[in-house]
């Protein structure tokens, strides 16, 4: 009896914990595990947040002035030559990102075979999502090529788009959260972090245009034109 009265008065109960302050004390734990002076940080903090940037800054221009079409004379070319340069950004930024990570200390409650295995399933999950959103929209639909004048029929529904919205981009970040619980990396933690934040700053901008470009196709007067 006096041990069941004893909880309230000592910690006054769930309502009087402050949760801004348990994420500082996480956040601040993780970044005592991290040197962001480490040039290899650095390298991978730029790239992650140079890709989407680049590519957005790119496609928008590309829709605005049809000058990639025309400098390759085909707005198929155009799109592919494109993806190409997005996929070698990405395995840049998927090596800055593990570079990063290997020149870091570990954390010990991580390092451990539990967390491995679930690291590994997030591994699974993100590339299930990742490669099954490029089967569903092809190479044009995952690279931009509405931007290039490349639309489907209709906007895909299908999986993964049916369970996640954006799976592309939940997919990856989830496979670079389980890189990093499998190296019990609290910097790749903190890099997925802004790999998270970054997304969500391209999901703003683009699912707008997206949007539009779809319900102007599906609109009466452009099927009539």
């Amino acid at each position: 009896m006096s041990s069941s009265g004893a909880g309230p008065d000592c910690c006054g109960g769930l309502g009087n914990v402050d949760f801004r302050q348990a994420d500082l004390c996480v956040m601040t734990r993780l970044l005592g595990y991290v040197d962001p002076s480490d040039p290899r940080f650095v390298a991978a903090i730029l790239t992650i947040t140079f890709n989407p940037l680049f590519w957005n800054v790119v496609a928008r221009w590309e829709q605005k002035t049809r000058k990639l079409s025309r400098a390759f004379r085909s707005p198929y070319l155009a799109c592919y030559s494109l993806g190409a340069v997005i996929l070698l950004l990405n395995i840049l930024r998927s090596h800055c990102f593990t570079q990063a990570m290997l020149s870091q200390p570990k954390m010990e409650s991580l390092d451990n075979p539990t967390a491995y295995r679930l690291g590994l399933a997030l591994l699974g999950v993100g590339s299930t999502f990742v490669l099954s959103s490029f089967f569903a929209l092809g190479f044009t639909g995952t690279f931009l090529g509405d931007y290039f004048g490349i639309l489907k029929e209709a906007r895909v529904t299908t999986f993964p788009f049916n369970v996640l919205d954006n799976p592309m981009y939940w997919g990856s970040t989830a496979n670079y959260l389980g890189w990093a619980v499998m190296h019990a990396s609290p910097t790749g933690l903190l890099l997925t972090a802004v790999v998270a934040l970054v997304y969500m700053v391209a999901i703003l901008y683009e699912e707008p245009f997206t949007t539009q470009i779809y319900q102007q196709k599906a609109s009466p007067s452009h099927k009539r034109s």
